[in-house]
């Protein structure tokens, strides 16, 4: 997690990216996409970098185009990682900001929105939110799992998962490597009883689907496949 890449290409944060709103849940600054009368509902985990990251947003908005209701929690309560600030390098911030308290606030979160009748609820992890939600589901607090290049997560963690999970790893990746990925892979196809899948996107880094360069097409298609990817695991399970 302290490794250069994790904190690679930072995006321009924006508070008023997006076509959603903003509002409190469950104790959090929270960004909302989609329709309040939908019956699924879809939370979305950044990265260090925090919920103004104009991509994640973007991919809110393109799920809760599905039909799903779409929540960014802020779990850095307005204090994302900035790279610029030497004085508290990615070590420290951590510190403050451990995925352990992540999990821990998205409990009251996952209760507010159930609360509002949401029959079902999938989350994604982005880095350092995959932690978080390979976490929620060990607890079974969600009906499916999606991480996309994944810090934080253990082998002991994937067999500790009781939720459908897939798995979107990078090939350009010293955090998860391709090496881990695979063992990811042979602990899911040994677990006939939770269904899950890995898969390995080639030619692309740590944080290619959030942290991409929207002009850049060849960084714009496989940030987009994987988004695809994401919307079918959830469009699967989470109903």
């Amino acid at each position: 997690m302290s490794g250069p890449q994790c904190c690679s290409n930072p995006p321009t944060l924006n508070p008023s990216a997006g076509t959603g709103h903003v509002e409190q849940l469950g104790g959090l600054s929270s960004y909302i996409s989609g329709s309040p009368n939908s019956k699924l509902a879809v939370l979305l985990i950044s990265d260090v970098f925090g919920y103004e990251a104009p991509n994640l947003r973007k991919l809110a908005d393109k799920v809760a185009a599905t039909g799903f209701f779409v929540v960014v929690p802020d779990f850095f309560h307005g204090d994302p990682y900035v790279p610029e600030n030497t004085h508290r390098p990615i070590p420290v911030w951590i510190k403050d900001h451990g995925t352990d308290k992540g999990f821990e606030a998205a409990k009251p979160v996952l209760e507010a929105v159930k609360s509002k009748g949401f029959s079902a609820v999938g989350a994604a992890g982005f880095c350092w939110g995959a932690k978080v939600v390979v976490e929620l589901a060990k607890a079974e607090l969600i009906q499916a799992a999606v991480l996309l290049h994944p810090s934080l997560v253990t082998v002991d963690d994937i067999k500790g998962v009781k939720a459908p999970i897939a798995i979107l790893g990078a090939e350009i990746d010293n955090i998860s490597p391709p090496e881990l990925l695979k063992q990811f892979e042979e602990v899911l196809t040994a677990r006939s009883e939770v269904d899950g899948y890995v898969k390995i996107f080639p030619k692309v880094a740590h944080g290619w689907t959030v942290r991409y360069d929207v002009e850049d097409e060849a960084a714009v298609k496989p940030a987009e496949e994987a988004h695809q990817n994401l919307l079918e695991w959830f469009a699967k399970y989470v109903k």
